[in-house]
């Protein structure tokens, strides 16, 4: 990947934005004020969603031509004496896309970011190893666990078109949890703390999969899994993980595959 002087990284929270800044060096790294990520430095571009067109300007005046969201962002709390005038005009845009979800939202800041000519990326652009190819990465998933996975595919696709979550856990075909607002780790953590729902864990242990929504723009929020994804997959007493290939990043994908042997877990990256 060539350097990205004239890319800025929108950084959230988690392990994504480091990997964008070491795949793009020269990145300018962005934080909204009150989500500060892990790759802060004294030369991090601070911005406050009040002024949000200021904001705009500046990246515009940086040179900065292509635009990549990374990493967790909270949304903000909005202090309504701070709007300055032009960042008002888009207020009532903003506050009509967030009543209508998740993906509302992240697509209404596209767009406003395309208004001012920024080229909106995906991480997986700029560091296209973060997704995985079809097929089995470790382990080996019995028959049942492609059955689970099957029937859990089903579930996220339901949840997605609701636009609740992108994950679901299901074993022997009966789905123990499904992925909403608190994240994926509280989901896994519901299930490890009710691994009395199966009877017997050596014959019907469970498959996490996770994909993104239908329809979803796949530049911002592409479901991760990371090493404490693994982590937590086998403390809930799960045989595997399985993602939509293509759909998913991997994040820190030697350590995340090494974390899954070691803990004999299955990775499998299926086929959308």
């Amino acid at each position: 990947m060539s350097g990205g002087a004239d890319i800025a990284v929108i950084a959230g929270q988690g392990a994504l934005p480091g990997l964008i800044a070491r795949a793009a060096p020269g990145v300018l790294v962005c934080e909204m004020e009150g989500t500060p990520s892990d790759i802060g430095t004294p030369d991090t571009l601070r911005f406050r969603i009040e002024r949000l067109v200021p904001f705009l300007d500046t990246l515009a005046d940086r040179g900065i031509k292509r635009v990549v969201f990374a990493g967790a962002l909270q949304r903000p709390h909005v202090d309504m004496e701070m709007i300055d005038p032009r960042s008002a005009q888009l207020v009532p845009r903003l506050a009509m896309a967030m009543q209508a979800g998740d993906d509302a939202t992240l697509r209404a800041v596209i767009e406003i970011f395309e208004d001012w000519d920024f080229k909106v990326v995906g991480a997986h652009e700029i560091a296209p190893d973060l997704v995985c190819a079809p097929g089995v990465i470790c382990g080996a998933p019995s028959d049942r666990d492609h059955a689970d996975a099957e029937r859990a595919a089903a579930i996220v696709a339901d949840l997605g078109r609701a636009d609740i979550g992108q994950g679901a856990v299901v074993a022997g075909g009966l789905c123990l949890a499904v992925e909403t607002l608190p994240g994926t780790d509280a989901m896994l953590d519901f299930v490890r703390l009710h691994k009395g729902l199966r009877d017997d864990l050596k014959s019907v242990r469970g498959v996490f999969f996770k994909a993104p929504k239908p329809n979803q723009d796949r530049r911002a929020d592409l479901p991760a899994i990371g090493v404490q994804t693994v982590v937590n997959a086998a403390a809930a007493g799960l045989s595997g993980i399985a993602f939509e290939a293509g759909g998913v990043m991997l994040l820190d994908r030697d350590a995340v595959i090494e974390a899954a042997r070691a803990a004999d877990l299955f990775l499998w990256a299926c086929a959308p």
